[in-house]
């Protein structure tokens, strides 16, 4: 999966462009960069692709029918336009050629980019265009290929994964032949070089670690002016689990059944208050929006049972809980996109906006929601009827009581954490931005401390994670669905670490499933068998919501991601990753980075330790 840049195209953009920001997001490798509608020196580009073995390639979208082309050659393009017109246009190519040339003399202008003569590139530039809305056939039929060579033509069908077609491999081959002189380079972008080309094409990304700081990975978030009582906030502590069939093969949703809870005890406690529940995550928002919907249906007394009976005939689901996803509440409620998030928050602290107000927003997975989102949230807080003390009035808290891990798995993740994390300070302090921040508690409840294994490659990891797998499994009677293997890269230009994690699991007999990229968004699974009983094979950032009883976190050295400017980020995934083990905790890596340094220091400690322990006694 590329990183793109931003991660999510705006909501207003075309249909086809849509379409290429996901399939370059799902079938470009990991160590891909994608920028959509960068901005260089007043020029607007549609995508810049960056790959360590591809040098840059610039693509510009078209929407063009072929009943809108009237007349074609090398130089112009006469259209008819939706209203009527006849338009005369460039040559899509010579637009797409122009724009590359823009791209490398701007890049040119970097020492570290350019050769010693200053006069080329020490990597290739490419070009590209991509009719959204046109086949292969139609450029055959219609002899479009005489104008435009189809070395530098993505068609629909090679561009969008849904068309039968379509090729994964055929479309980076493509890619990869944009050039005028066509030849595979030899040369790798090292990490500066690719930093060097981030710069020119969005120089604020030299100061992004700085102002792009993440929260830390707490689980839950309250947002409240209200004076609420502790007891509202853990009565969900007395509620029953989830019913199985709401795992779905993919682990259990204790975290979602609390909120849910949460939710539903302060909506029944305050009926009059209107309440807001928001996730990050399309999954656990529809789940959430059942699960609420249910339990402020279920009656709780006979009572309740006689009211139910006498409104059975009324419109189900009405209650003072609003249930959406961020970003969908964002459009319906708000008729903004997340990029008007940071204008929209200072019209209102201008005051120069109304929006909806609410006694309580309740967010899911916290972690995943930025600094600006938690700020325009709280300006949405109505304040409370009651006298609040002038310390509690106006702020906010996260709420990160732990019903997950054992005591040593919360302790080890916490440890990193607070080593790692940016706001370790801030949270020492107990407040950024007035949002009070509670570390996680850890549990009474005890298991085995996490391992930590250093090998040789991959493929040593997997044979000493397979074997942990089959003991759990043969010797702790651990079902094979209640454990997961947590990746970080799927693949870089040289090598599929996940087909190798699937090898290795296939070759010693154990079924698994994973949910596809590709298909993340339909929860489709992919799998070596059609038993349940499948060990989850997962991206980290997938895993959020989810909990298992054994976690694997394998190839840790990808942490933190080279092209991640942020690392708060990282430090909040590799938490985020660690705490989704309820008993046992495995991470091996078999290469370096700062996080598996910092893991080689602890297990030496360890070792250590257990020598003196040993020679004492």
């Amino acid at each position: 999966m590329a990183y793109m840049v931003p991660e999510v195209i705006r909501t207003s953009a075309a249909a086809g462009e849509r379409m290429l920001f996901r399939t370059l997001k799902e079938h470009l490798a990991d160590d891909y960069l994608v920028y959509y509608e960068p901005e260089i020196e007043g020029i607007q580009l549609d995508f810049v692709i960056i790959g360590p073995d591809l040098g840059v390639v610039v693509l510009e979208v078209w929407d063009y029918t072929r009943s809108a082309l009237l007349q074609i050659d090398q130089d112009e393009w006469q259209l008819h336009t939706s209203v009527g017109r006849i338009e005369a246009v460039t040559n899509p190519y010579k637009q797409a050629k122009d724009k590359a040339r823009h791209v490398g003399n701007r890049l040119k202008q970097d020492p570290l980019l350019a050769e010693e003569n200053g006069r080329q590139l020490r990597f290739r530039c490419g070009f590209g265009t991509v009719f959204t809305r046109m086949r292969q056939e139609d450029f055959d039929k219609y002899q479009l290929y005489d104008v435009i060579s189809p070395e530098f033509v993505l068609c629909r069908d090679e561009a969008d994964p849904d068309e039968a077609s379509f090729s994964a491999d055929l479309l980076i081959e493509k890619i990869h032949g944009m050039f005028t002189v066509w030849s595979r380079s030899s040369a790798i972008l090292s990490h500066e070089e690719i930093h060097a080309i981030r710069s020119c094409l969005q120089p604020e990304v030299r100061i992004s670690a700085e102002y792009r700081q993440q929260k830390d990975d707490q689980n839950q978030l309250l947002l409240s002016l209200h004076p609420i009582k502790a007891a509202d906030l853990h009565s969900e502590n007395r509620a029953s689990p989830l019913a199985a069939t709401r795992r779905n093969g993919l682990g259990s949703t204790r975290q979602t059944n609390l909120l849910a809870h949460r939710a539903k005890a302060l909506a029944k406690q305050h009926p009059d208050w209107k309440i807001l529940v928001l996730s990050n995550n399309h999954s656990l928002s529809v789940i959430l929006r059942d699960l609420i919907d249910e339990l402020m249906d279920e009656p709780e007394d006979l009572f309740d049972w006689l009211m139910l009976e006498e409104q059975k005939d009324q419109k189900a689901h009405e209650h003072n809980v609003e249930v959406y996803h961020f970003h969908e509440w964002l459009f319906n409620q708000l008729n903004v996109r997340a990029t008007d998030v940071a204008d929209l928050t200072a019209k209102l602290e201008r005051k120069e906006a109304i929006l909806p107000s609410y006694d309580v927003i309740l967010i899911d997975e916290g972690q995943a929601f930025d600094q600006e989102w938690l700020r325009l949230l709280h300006h949405m807080l109505r304040p409370g009827l009651q006298q609040a003390s002038h310390e509690s009035k106006d702020r906010s808290r996260i709420v990160s009581m732990n019903y997950r891990n054992s005591a040593q798995i919360i302790q080890f993740a916490w440890s990193f954490y607070e080593q790692h994390s940016l706001l370790r300070s801030s949270m020492q302090e107990g407040s950024i931005d007035g949002v009070d921040i509670i570390p996680t508690h850890s549990t009474r409840r005890k298991g085995p401390e996490p391992a930590i294994l250093r090998c040789n490659s991959l493929k040593e990891e997997m044979e000493a994670v397979a074997t942990r797998i089959q003991h759990l499994h043969h010797e702790r009677k651990v079902a094979y669905g209640e454990m997961a293997i947590l990746y970080r890269v799927k693949n870089n230009y040289h090598m599929s670490y996940i087909d190798l994690i699937r090898k290795e699991l296939g070759r010693q007999n154990l079924t698994f499933q994973g949910v596809a990229d590709a298909e993340a968004a339909a929860g489709t699974p992919q799998a070596n068998g059609s038993s349940n009983d499948c060990i989850q094979i997962l991206a980290v950032d997938q895993a959020k919501g989810l909990d298992f009883r054994a976690v694997f976190i394998v190839n840790a050295e990808n942490m933190p991601l080279s092209l991640e400017e942020a690392e708060e980020r990282e430090v909040s995934l590799f938490y985020l990753a660690m705490t989704r083990a309820l008993d046992w905790l495995c991470i091996s890596y078999s290469g370096d980075s700062k996080f598996t340094l910092y893991l080689d220091e602890l297990q030496h400690q360890r070792k250590h330790k257990k020598t003196s322990v040993k020679h004492m006694g």
